[in-house]
């Protein structure tokens, strides 16, 4: 009787057979552009497949064609991503934002309307509020703490429910570790759909990593990730994933043929890599992020952290929402420092062991200003709203000795007493 193994047991191995690679026991980098056929017939075969023109008969798999179309790196990466998320399918691209903007636009057409929740991370807010409406796809957004009466009065009242044709979330969010309920936000999708129209939800899990949080199975039609953060976890690639059930992802992958944003055979190697150490990466960081963010609530010049571990059943819903969909606290803390952007920017130039640098989720601690940084194209009074001030900083837990990034924020608010 087969065994049925946990993700970190198969992150070695599955998808890989090592007798394809002269008993190779790593995959290797297939840095190959084109790929040969053993016959013509084959040949098209394969090409009937890949462009949609038939569906693979029972046991057949796509052929090896071209890398911008597929390549073994990548299909064996593919194939492991879908293990923790328990997905159909995955699309793995050249950075977390081409993951992002080909599924917004795959699902989203001219005269569409789609509906995000608010913060999202700079990028995606600058895509979809600046970018999208060039080509007349409209946005609405809702904020946190809105119930599901109010976000379904908001769009209606909008005259625009009718043209909603994608739930946009990302949770928590960045910077702010608000949370947004997923089921609830499917039922919104479920609300505005007819039986002419589906409306999907996809949601950016980019925070939580493959680990803590798994939106697929609170309702997610698709799941989004940066791999550059916690999947890459060393801060030397770029690339970005989505997955979701097969019929979706053929969409997904179908644009991203054309596009050709599709990840590199190196970067899906060292994705491979990564995968390895995922778990006890992202263990070790949760639990330095539980021990940092207790220090910080007892620090006199911290007014405020934001942390999920924070959360108690005094603040209701979101205690509940955390508890029904992660399964960490994550190791994102953002703080808001006393003082003001001369504070902020004191601490943040007398850090020695964390590095000043945007991105997350990697072995090392970094720290960053969102409201000058990740976050500056972010309408000001929008930042105002959401909280996101001049005192806060973003700090991304890595795998160092607790105690030593603790002394680290120790010595760097004991220069702020010198100014």
């Amino acid at each position: 009787m087969e065994k049925k193994m946990k993700p970190e047991s198969l992150m070695m191995s599955y998808g890989y057979k090592p007798a394809l690679s002269e008993g190779a026991i790593k995959c290797p980098i297939f840095q190959t552009s084109t790929f040969v056929f053993h016959t013509a017939e084959e040949g098209k075969a394969f090409f009937e497949v890949a462009y949609g023109l038939r569906e693979k008969a029972e046991g057949e798999e796509l052929g090896l064609i071209y890398s911008r179309i597929n390549n073994p790196d990548l299909e064996i990466l593919e194939n492991r991503l879908t293990l923790w998320d328990e997905a159909e399918d995955c699309a793995v691209f050249e950075s977390g934002m081409a993951a992002i903007t080909t599924v917004l636009l795959e699902f989203s057409k001219p005269g569409d309307t789609i509906l995000i929740s608010s913060p999202l991370y700079g990028g995606s807010d600058h895509f979809i509020r600046k970018v999208l409406p060039k080509f007349h796809i409209n946005v609405l957004t809702y904020t946190v703490g809105q119930s599901l009466q109010e976000v379904i009065r908001l769009v209606e009242d909008s005259g625009l429910a009718d043209s909603i044709a994608l739930v946009y979330i990302e949770t928590p969010a960045n910077p702010t570790n608000d949370l947004i309920d997923i089921a609830e936000s499917k039922t919104i999708a479920r609300h505005f759909s007819n039986d002419k129209k589906t409306v999907y939800l996809a949601v950016d899990n980019t925070y939580m990593g493959p680990l803590w949080q798994h939106p697929l199975k609170h309702g997610a039609d698709l799941v989004l990730y940066s791999a550059t953060k916690y999947i890459g976890g060393h801060s030397d690639l770029i690339a970005g994933a989505c997955l979701g059930s097969k019929s979706l992802l053929q969409r997904v992958k179908g644009l991203r043929t054309f596009l050709g944003n599709m990840a590199s055979p190196n970067t899906g190697w060292l994705l491979l890599r990564s995968l390895e150490t995922l778990k006890v990466r992202m263990d070790m960081q949760a639990r330095n992020a539980n021990k940092i963010a207790e220090f910080l609530n007892h620090h006199p010049l911290v007014e405020k952290v934001y942390f999920l571990g924070n959360l108690s059943p005094a603040d209701g819903r979101a205690y509940e929402i955390r508890n029904r969909q992660c399964m960490a606290n994550g190791a994102m803390i953002s703080f808001d420092i006393r003082g003001s952007e001369v504070e902020a920017f004191t601490f943040l130039n007398s850090l020695k062991l964390i590095k000043l640098a945007v991105s997350l989720g990697s072995t090392e601690s970094l720290a960053e200003h969102p409201a000058t940084m990740t976050h500056v194209d972010v309408d000001p009074e929008l930042k105002a709203q959401l909280g996101i001030t001049e005192r806060m900083i973003r700090l991304s837990v890595g795998v160092e000795y607790y105690e030593d990034i603790i002394w680290d924020l120790k010595q760097a608010f004991e220069a702020i007493k010198n100014l």
